[in-house]
């Protein structure tokens, strides 16, 4: 069976460091957390090692992370001579802003339906790698992962999730239809 993997990025910059949000392609990977599935493992890449994941999202039969499909998959295109964007994928954040209508953060999702959070902000990752703190790094990325990778398993089990208002005072029941892409038979 084809893996199925779990991603977060971190970048070495900002959007002020490359003239905006309309040049996100410009951002540079600092690390890639993942979680594959067939393993039942978390593995962070290094920006020096990401030859070594390139055939792991090639071979995947679904990456799945939250806002994938407009952040992490196009920061990461650029590194691999295939079309990341055209592999199956399951964008966490993309299936709950088409239901509620807006987008929620990571943190307010897991807060409300694991009662867990994060162990801090995007920035924070960024000022981890330019001080060269790559424990704190790992930890940051691959807690982001296991989250992402908790909250699909109980959307796909129960069916949906808690989203909160802005304010954290009501939350909303967002259905999610989570299907696993199927293996297609081959005869050869």
């Amino acid at each position: 069976m084809k893996d199925r993997l779990v991603i977060d990025l971190e970048t070495k910059n900002t959007f002020n460091d490359v003239g905006g949000k309309d040049k996100l392609r410009d951002l540079a990977v600092s690390l890639v957390g993942v979680y594959a599935y067939n393993r039942n493992e978390l593995s962070d890449f290094r920006e020096d090692r990401l030859a070594d994941l390139g055939p792991m999202l090639q071979d995947a039969g679904l990456i799945s992370g939250f806002n994938i499909k407009h952040f992490d998959l196009p920061v990461l295109n650029k590194y691999y001579n295939f079309n990341l964007e055209a592999l199956p994928q399951f964008d966490l954040l993309k299936e709950i802003e088409e239901v509620y209508g807006n987008r929620v953060g990571l943190d307010a999702l897991a807060k409300t339906n694991l009662g867990a959070e994060k162990s801090g902000h995007g920035l924070d990752a960024i000022r981890y790698y330019a001080n060269k703190d790559w424990e704190s790094l790992e930890k940051y990325c691959l807690q982001d992962v296991a989250l992402t990778r908790d909250l699909y398993e109980l959307a796909k089990k129960q069916g949906y999730l808690l989203v909160p208002d802005r304010l954290g005072e009501k939350t909303t029941k967002v259905e999610l239809v989570i299907s696993e892409p199927e293996e297609k038979n081959s005869l050869f």
